[in-house]
Order: C-alpha cells, then structure tokens, then sequence
C-alpha cells in the first residue's frame, strides 16, 4: 500500500513567451487543457496527499474552475507566484499546510506524465532523499564558444532531465534556506538540493513527457494522445 506522504507543487506561473500569444497551459489537449491533465495525473497518484498549483494572480479564478470541473479533490490551494521559477515554487511550499514528508515539483506544462512514473520517482526519493525523471540523451551533444566545437561530452553520461522531481521535504528545506541565505536563484529544483550535497536519483523516465514549450509541441502531443493536430 502506498503512503500517501508527498506534497506536491505543480508550477504553472510561466510567460509563454513562444507560444506566439497562446495560454499553453490553457490549450486544449485532446479534450482537456493541458493543465488539467497534468493536475490529474498527480489526482491519480496514491502517495500525493495535496497538490498546490502555483500561477499567476489574475489566473487563480480560471484555474480554480478548471479544478471543480475535472473533480481534483487533492488540490488544496492555488496561489500567486514570484518573479522567478524559484520564488513561485517556494510560494507553493509555503503555502502547504499538509504533514507530508516528500515534496514534488512538476512542470504544469508536462501533461503527459505518467502516474506510475510519478509514484517510481517518490519511491526513489524516499531511498535517496531526492530523485528526478530523466531519458538518455540520444544525439550527440557539443560543448561550442563562440561558434567552435571545444568539447564532446560522453554521452553515455549525459541525461535529459525531466519532472516531477521529488524530495525529502527536509532537504528541500534546507536547500530552499541555503539559496534565500546566499542570494541564489535556480532554475532548477534539483540545484537546491544539489547545493546542500543532497542525493539525487535519476529515475528513467519516458520520452513522451515532454514539456509544451511552442506550438508544435501540442501537435506532438496530440499525435502521442491520438487526437488530430489542430
């Protein structure tokens, strides 16, 4: 039976800015809004206990009808974020009132991630302390300055990462602390718990979680959910 102990952040504050004027996170997904499925796929996970949505303030309305109309009962709050990724998930985690032991934060613009491997990447952070999707990187990578090759890294070594990405909520405390005490700001969960010399797992993840970034991202993500391309 799985513990229903993770806390889980779901940032969706983001500007869009190539998506040539179109909410992304808004646009419809073979039937639903792209934030809509990923709200769901963490409904459907048993080890979420809560899930706060984090987006801009004149958004909150909208989203909390999109909550009441796709049935999410776990989503406990949907709060304003900050100026940058880092601020709006520490805006989440503020706003948690749950006990939880584990925290995850997801791109709302990842709609296609699985809930098996949602509960695969917390099962990984309860052993490491922290753990994160990621998929091999396929092509060959090149290190270039200034428009010359200086480096080719081994790709055998080299990751695509992904999210949720998910922690013990006390290491996440910490480096959230660490960051605020020295003046960083990443844009990457894992970074806080990386500056602390937290362990991270690299959980394998799936190709079709893909981030919706610009419009040929929804057709893609339309062809992988079976729907037309429009």
């Amino acid at each position: 039976m799985a513990l229903n102990d993770t806390t889980v952040i779901i940032a969706a504050a983001g500007s869009a800015s190539r998506m040539k004027g179109e909410d992304k996170l808004l646009a419809d997904l073979c039937g639903r809004s792209v934030i809509a499925r990923t709200i769901l796929a963490f409904e459907n996970a048993p080890s979420v206990a809560e899930i706060i949505i984090v987006t801009k303030e004149k958004k909150i309305p909208q989203y909390e009808m999109i909550v009441a109309s796709c049935g999410a009962t776990k989503v406990k709050k949907i709060v304003a974020g900050g100026e940058t990724r880092q601020q709006s998930v520490i805006n989440g985690l503020k706003a948690s009132e749950s006990e939880s032991t584990m925290i995850a934060v997801h791109d709302g613009a990842r709609p296609l991630v699985s809930t098996e491997l949602i509960e695969k990447t917390i099962a990984d952070a309860r052993v490491f302390g922290g753990a994160t999707l990621g998929v091999p990187v396929k092509d060959t990578v090149k290190v270039v300055d200034g428009g010359l090759v200086t480096d080719t890294p081994d790709r055998s070594k080299l990751y695509l990462i992904q999210t949720p990405q998910v922690f013990k909520k006390t290491i996440y405390v910490d480096g959230v602390n660490f960051a605020i005490a020295h003046g960083l700001d990443f844009t990457d969960d894992c970074q806080l718990v990386e500056a602390v010399c937290g362990k991270i797992a690299v959980t394998e993840g799936d190709y079709r979680n893909i981030k919706i970034t610009t419009p040929d991202d929804l057709i893609i993500a339309r062809a992988m959910l079976g729907g037309d391309e429009k």
